[in-house]
């Protein structure tokens, strides 16, 4: 019996394999994607300018404050709807239509606001003081930012930002929820649930697939502390010197 729920176990796994890298795929392109435009979108909302601010502002609440699942239904009816009168006569319909375009496009846009309203706040909580500092040191706009306020920015952001590109990844079960499962380009959730039609076997299926997203999750968790530790490799060090060893020995 246990060597037979062990053979089933590792078959899962292999048959989960492929299925895995279209969730990874769907991560991996709208990560490089989101991180620059949330960027931009946290510094729109941070301006002095007005208009740039409300819109980035707009912008964010309209994408944190709808379910990610409708937003998948409203970009593919909207190009849906274009297809005829534009993606068909352009000779890009199928690539429009296609779900690993639409999905990391989608994503992109859901992740930028979240991730937006992350930065943001660490924008919010620079220290003035160093930019006051900056500023009487006769530095220019560019050299502010470059130096004060960008270390500082991703410092700060970067454990909450860490925790929405794991989110992101778990979000992209919806794809194949939402879009048309085109051949056998199945995600994680879509083969565990054609596996589970055959056997019913719900617990064993969808427990691999959880795996596999628990798997990654660590992965990914390993990959940004890493990058945090590099981001914050002079504030250990000073830590270090400062530390307080007393010598109970003479």
């Amino acid at each position: 019996m246990d060597a037979l729920l062990n053979n089933d176990i590792i078959q899962d796994i292999i048959l989960l394999a492929k299925p895995a890298l279209f969730n990874i795929y769907f991560a991996l392109a709208a990560i490089p994607l989101g991180f620059p435009f949330a960027i931009i979108l946290a510094l729109g909302k941070n301006s002095k300018n007005s208009l740039l601010s409300h819109l980035s502002a707009a912008y964010v609440y309209a994408f944190r404050g709808s379910p990610l699942f409708i937003q998948f239904f409203m970009f593919y009816s909207i190009a849906l709807v274009l297809n005829k009168p534009l993606w068909k006569p352009l000779g890009i319909d199928e690539f429009m239509l296609h779900p690993l375009f639409l999905g990391p496009l989608v994503l992109v846009l859901n992740t930028s606001a979240y991730a937006a309203e992350i930065f943001y706040g660490a924008l919010r909580a620079i220290p003035k003081g160093e930019v006051e500092a900056a500023r009487a040191m006769g530095m220019n706009k560019w050299h502010e930012f470059r130096t004060v306020t960008w270390p500082n920015m991703i410092r700060l952001a970067w454990p909450a930002y860490t925790n929405e590109v794991v989110f992101l990844f778990h979000a992209t079960a919806l794809v194949y929820f939402t879009l048309p499962v085109i051949n056998d380009q199945k995600d994680l959730m879509n083969k565990a649930g054609e596996l589970f039609e055959q056997d019913y076997n719900v617990f064993l299926h969808f427990s691999v697939a959880a795996l596999y997203f628990l798997a990654i999750s660590m992965v990914i968790f390993w990959v940004f502390n890493r990058i945090y530790q590099r981001l914050t490799q002079h504030l250990r060090q000073d830590a270090k010197k400062m530390a307080f060893k007393p010598n109970y020995l003479r």
